[in-house]
């Protein structure tokens, strides 16, 4: 007979941080019983279930189905997939994506390009990195934000040829300033086509467009390859390289597993865990960069299980993983568009990246501002008993009536919210906090009522926590 195989709560809790924005109590359990590997599986290939459907979220929100040049409304419509996707790893690889290919709606303050960018970052999210690397190099939104649309054969122009190689390839240190030029040769004549003027027609899209009449025909050597190279033969070229093997996996180490230095130190300051990023390299170079099987090996890796609360939320890991645990906006509501304001207090605008480096990592995401907001937009969103999440977190606490003890009620209320792995420090100030009532009681309507009430505040200090902060 097969025994068949279950999946550690805690675990799955700590893949679901880490390949989405977490999952509630109930579907953790729900996926318990299936061997961890068929679970990973389903995230690695996640056009095996359902995409999330726009139709209602439109109907409330016109902007979206109008195209007009609101992008706080598609940053709400992105955070409502974030929390309600069942394709969590598509989500949460878009989000790493655009932080490694920052770019910005600042620049060109055109919408319809940069939410064609997002979704050609989840279209592509999961493919061969040459793949994504030749359509990030064909996007509108890109070609504009460095420049490539002012790269002609006559003159060129580098902002682009550096900065695939500096910041979306390879890192300082593995390419000359004559691969540069040559890069940016290569890709002359890669532009867009102009879309229609905002007034009095709102906003209209904008395509690639190859303009070979602009585009350098010489001879070109790059990375010691020579010939008439085009944009194609630089990605191709590009992607066969081992800095690149490390340079992405770097990425995504830091990212999926733990905080890294900040990425202009990568030249001189080695990976922490040299061990977990030449598996990931490995990965990479046997599947030819395919990015799907890197990500597969990666959560099936003893070292990723063992990463827990090793890497500092950002604030959209932060705002969508807090909504998912307690059961905010499991309906399209009013709002949504307000969440742009709440991330940018807390140091992070969606489809606008301060720079093309993107936004800095880890411990940098926290000062006393930013630690204030995130603190005081949990507790607000955890003060309401009424939400889905935190009704359920309740109901379970209260389920047979009786009693619960003070350090029951912690024990119970850490593991319902992750499980939260707390210091002994955290724990001790909850469990003092508990103990200062005595037990939970639900025999009167007064008396479960001021237990629901404590509970409410006991969840209220758990996201206040100095834990709550890691994923």
């Amino acid at each position: 007979m097969v025994t068949e195989t279950k999946t550690d709560i805690a675990l799955l809790a700590h893949l679901y941080r880490r390949a989405g924005f977490g999952a509630t109590r109930s579907q953790l359990e729900q996926m318990a019983s299936r061997p961890y590997e068929d679970i990973v599986e389903d995230l690695v290939n996640p056009e095996r279930l359902p995409e999330p459907d726009d139709e209602l979220i439109r109907r409330f929100y016109p902007h979206l189905a109008a195209n007009k040049d609101n992008p706080g409304v598609w940053n709400g419509r992105w955070f409502y997939r974030m929390v309600n996707t069942e394709r969590p790893l598509e989500e949460k690889m878009t989000l790493f994506w655009h932080g490694v290919f920052a770019t910005g709606w600042t620049k060109s303050e055109h919408t319809p390009s940069m939410v064609d960018h997002i979704q050609m970052l989840r279209t592509n999210c999961l493919a061969n990195f040459r793949t994504l690397l030749l359509e990030l190099s064909r996007d509108p939104a890109m070609i504009y934000w460095l420049d490539n649309c002012e790269n002609h054969g006559e003159a060129i122009n580098e902002n682009f040829g550096r900065e695939i190689l500096e910041l979306f390839s390879m890192g300082i240190g593995n390419y000359s300033e004559d691969d540069i030029k040559n890069a940016a040769r290569a890709f002359t004549g890669w532009s867009f086509t102009q879309p229609l003027p905002l007034y009095p027609f709102g906003h209209y899209g904008s395509e690639f467009r190859y303009i070979p009449e602009d585009h350098d025909d010489g001879e070109k050597t790059f990375l010691g390859n020579t010939g008439n190279l085009n944009g194609e033969d630089i990605v191709e070229i590009i992607a066969r390289q081992d800095a690149t093997a490390r340079f992405i996996c770097r990425h995504i180490y830091n990212f999926f597993v733990a905080d890294e230095a900040q990425v202009p130190a990568w030249s001189i300051q080695p990976p922490q865990d040299e061990a977990a990023m030449q598996v990931l390299v490995n990965a990479f170079r046997d599947s030819d960069g395919d990015i799907r099987h890197v990500m597969r090996t990666l959560f099936n890796s003893e070292f990723f299980k063992k990463a827990r609360y090793t890497h500092v939320k950002s604030p959209a890991e932060f705002v969508a993983g807090t909504l998912k645990l307690a059961g905010a906006i499991r309906e399209v509501e009013p709002g949504l568009a307000d969440l742009e304001g709440t991330m940018i207090a807390m140091g992070q605008k969606l489809m606008d990246p301060p720079s093309v480096e993107g936004w800095h990592t880890g411990k940098e995401w926290v000062d006393g501002g930013t630690l204030t907001e995130r603190v005081n937009y949990a507790v607000d969103i955890f003060s309401d008993a009424s939400k889905p999440g935190v009704a359920e977190i309740i109901g379970r606490i209260k389920a047979d009536g009786s009693p619960v003890s003070p350090d029951a009620f912690v024990e119970q209320a850490i593991d319902l919210m992750g499980p939260v792995d707390v210091s002994d420090v955290t724990l001790q100030s909850l469990a003092d906090t508990a103990a200062e009532e005595g037990d939970l009681t639900f025999g009167s309507v007064s008396e479960t009522k001021e237990s629901e009430r404590r509970i409410v505040r006991m969840l209220q200090l758990i996201v206040a926590s100095r834990e709550f902060q890691f994923a």
